[in-house]
């Protein structure tokens, strides 16, 4: 077998292993039933888009058969700019529908609130706002198990709880389910997915986005990893193996 072939080969595993991931994680969580419409929120960053492939491949499989649409929320306060026309061509060649929407999250006076703090909120605000009036059933976000793991750590050491970012989280009473179907993927399975995949950078980065807790969380977690090879999967793991016997 030649380099070219050997290539062409691994490419597809790790295509096909992660499309297996994000059905495995649908399965485990039960993330969504058949003939569910299910509404992917793309942040036109390598994670949404590689959850968009995954969804639109795995849509018309016997075992679950559901509606999938895709919304991006631009914030025109923030300097972070996707290439609407390149998007719109990758929603078009994976025939999913998807909708643009644009927003102010009035950053300036955000008071002492974080900018990704206030950002995040006005996006999901209308996410779920879209989402129930267009009659979703599900709202599918491109967290991976490094968001989860990181979260805990921030909700651990700033705000003194274990809490992380569920597979599947009832909202509004149950109106709608927030869904991760990434969430047993790492970010390094993401962005291996994306460079085999050439998929289009953003235009414009977060000018926020290296000075939140999240970098200080991601770099500590790093240091674990020099400590044991395994903490990363270890610390989200933990997250289902709570022993209440022993705690405080």
């Amino acid at each position: 077998m030649n380099t070219k072939t050997q290539l062409s080969s691994y490419k597809k595993r790790h295509i096909e292993y992660v499309k297996n991931h994000v059905a495995k994680a649908i399965g485990n969580y039960h993330m969504i039933d058949t003939n569910d419409r299910v509404l992917l929120a793309v942040s036109g960053g390598k994670d949404s888009l590689v959850l968009m492939e995954a969804l639109s491949a795995l849509r018309n499989y016997d075992f679950l058969q559901f509606e999938l649409e895709a919304l991006h929320i631009n914030v025109e306060d923030v300097t972070y700019q996707v290439d609407k026309e390149k998007l719109q061509r990758l929603a078009d060649h994976l025939d999913v529908k998807i909708h643009f929407k644009d927003i102010k999250a009035d950053i300036e006076n955000r008071g002492k609130k974080t900018p990704c703090f206030v950002c995040s909120w006005h996006r999901r605000k209308a996410l779920f706002s879209f989402a129930v009036e267009h009659g979703f059933q599900k709202l599918a976000f491109g967290h991976h198990m490094d968001d989860a793991v990181e979260t805990l750590m921030i909700n651990m050491v700033y705000h003194g709880n274990i809490s992380s970012l569920p597979g599947k989280l009832d909202m509004f009473d149950g109106a709608i389910q927030a869904i991760r179907p990434l969430i047993l993927l790492t970010n390094k399975d993401t962005s291996e997915f994306a460079r085999i995949r050439n998929y289009p950078p953003l235009k414009a980065e977060c000018p926020f986005e290296d000075k939140t807790y999240r970098k200080i969380a991601r770099d500590f977690i790093k240091q674990l990893e020099t400590i044991h090879p395994n903490a990363r999967g270890n610390l989200f793991n933990s997250l289902r193996n709570i022993d209440q016997e022993y705690l405080p």
